[in-house]
């Protein structure tokens, strides 16, 4: 049996947090607020409000997260050393969420790659029923040079 009067103190501690928002338009702004205060004070906290919005807006237009009742979920992780940022959809669409490279002449397409370029990983889980994309972001040890 362990001797859990000599057990070690946690490296590090993680807070969670989770909020679902109608799948209105505005509600994207709302989640970007949300996410700015819950990170008030991080170094990440634009970075992440960010990918809230660009995943946000993503599962509004264009899964059923935009229509009828539809909702998205926001999920907040952040430790030590990352935020983890997974936004939920409401499926409705058999087509996965991917890196495009449109033409300068186009208005849409360039969310996901904004989010891949400030995140250290992206991944995407789940099938047409429902979607979660995940990014996480370093936070940096020490603050930036000046």
């Amino acid at each position: 049996m362990r001797d859990i009067n000599n057990a070690r103190e946690p490296t590090y501690t993680v807070r969670v947090w989770a909020l679902t928002f109608s799948g209105r338009p505005e509600e994207v702004g709302r989640a970007r607020r949300w996410t700015l205060d819950i990170l008030d004070g991080c170094a990440r906290a634009d970075d992440a409000a960010l990918i809230v919005s660009e995943l946000g807006a993503n599962a509004v237009v264009h899964t059923d997260s935009g229509r009828g009742p539809g909702t998205f979920e926001v999920s907040l992780a952040r430790s030590d050393h990352v935020i983890t940022i997974s936004v939920t959809d409401c499926g409705g669409t058999t087509t996965a969420p991917r890196v495009e490279c449109p033409d300068e002449e186009a208005t849409h397409g360039r969310g996901l790659g904004m989010v891949a370029v400030l995140a250290a990983d992206v991944w995407v889980d789940g099938d047409q029923d429902s979607r979660t994309i995940t990014a996480e972001l370093p936070i940096p040890t020490s603050p930036p040079a000046p």
